[in-house]
């Protein structure tokens, strides 16, 4: 899996067979990320859960921001799992907060909501190994599905 940069803001890679999606800021996310893997350099609170549900995509990543007072910092897992939708929190001392690079190539899952625990987050996990392995079955399950003892 390459981090290479595509000119839509996304990588030359999947997880899932959904593309990631690097954005800075989850403001900057579109419909048209419906359904993807966006990594954000966001904190996870509410403000910014909004922008993510409003899109739907498979899994929205956040930093932590060190959590913060009455959970602050990771409120939005929470609207997001009451929405069904997948979110974790890379913790604020593995990536930079406010980008997007660094919480994919750096990030530690701190925190995930049930959803996201569901495809296999648990803290602990470095988020680019967990979405190369993701890759990794995709493209595996994808070949097994083409393979001629399928058909």
């Amino acid at each position: 899996m390459t981090a290479e940069a595509a000119p839509t803001g996304g990588l030359a890679v999947s997880a899932w067979g959904v593309p990631i999606v690097l954005l800075d800021s989850i403001a900057a996310v579109t419909p048209r990320q419906r359904g993807a893997v966006v990594v954000s350099g966001s904190h996870g609170g509410s403000s910014a859960a909004r922008y993510a549900i409003a899109a739907r995509p498979l899994l929205s990543v956040f930093n932590d921001a060190g959590v913060g007072m009455d959970e602050a910092g990771i409120a939005g897992l929470a609207m997001m799992q009451a929405e069904a939708l997948a979110a974790v929190a890379v913790a604020h001392t593995s990536a930079r907060i406010g980008e997007a690079r660094s919480t994919f190539e750096d990030g530690v899952v701190s925190h995930a909501n049930g959803s996201a625990a569901a495809l296999g987050a648990r803290p602990g996990l470095r988020l680019r190994e967990w979405l190369q392995a993701a890759a990794a079955t995709a493209l595996n399950a994808a070949s097994a599905e083409s393979s001629p003892a399928r058909r």
